[in-house]
């Protein structure tokens, strides 16, 4: 099951949040240490699950948070048309049931619901091959990539930007 997350579901993200940081570090901008050397992490979840123009989906097996995916449109007036794909998620046994895609279904489906939104954006690490070819299927395209764009244990990796228009 696929929903919205809510504020009562802030644990069961940070726990998740902290599994996938461990698990694969290299797909995340953000590190392990710097989750949980935040104060009260789990009541900044709690807050910003509330928040208007922030979705985050959870996708869930039998009431236990097994994905997750963050959609965040742009606010700033020049760049409205546009929305970004964060922090995409799905634990290991449950990766290739269609669950990673079912999320991103809920995004993009989202996405097309909000006023004046016309692009998703997204980067992927350019190692994770699967990821990026489930972004393919969706039909987001490659438009350059970040040379050395995070170094995880003193080896850098490259990020692929991708986008999808909503236009056609």
């Amino acid at each position: 099951m696929i929903r919205l997350l809510e504020p009562s579901d802030a644990k069961q993200y940070f726990e998740l949040r902290v599994e996938a940081l461990k698990k694969n570090p290299e797909a995340f901008a953000t590190s392990y240490e710097e989750v949980i050397s935040k104060p009260n992490p789990v009541e900044q979840y709690v807050k910003s699950f509330g928040q208007v123009n922030h979705y985050n989906f959870g996708a869930f097996e039998n009431e236990k948070l097994i994905g997750m995916v963050t959609l965040l449109p742009e606010t700033k007036e020049k760049l409205k048309h546009k929305a970004n794909i964060f922090a995409m998620y799905v634990t290991p046994e449950q990766r290739g049931n269609g669950v990673g895609k079912a999320l991103l279904d809920a995004a993009i489906t989202q996405a097309r619901e909000i006023e004046g939104i016309t692009k998703i954006n997204l980067s992927v690490v350019s190692i994770n091959h699967d990821a990026k070819g489930l972004y393919q299927q969706f039909g987001f395209e490659s438009y350059g990539v970040e040379e050395k764009a995070l170094k995880v244990k003193n080896v850098y990796l490259d990020e692929v930007y991708m986008s999808l228009s909503l236009d056609s």
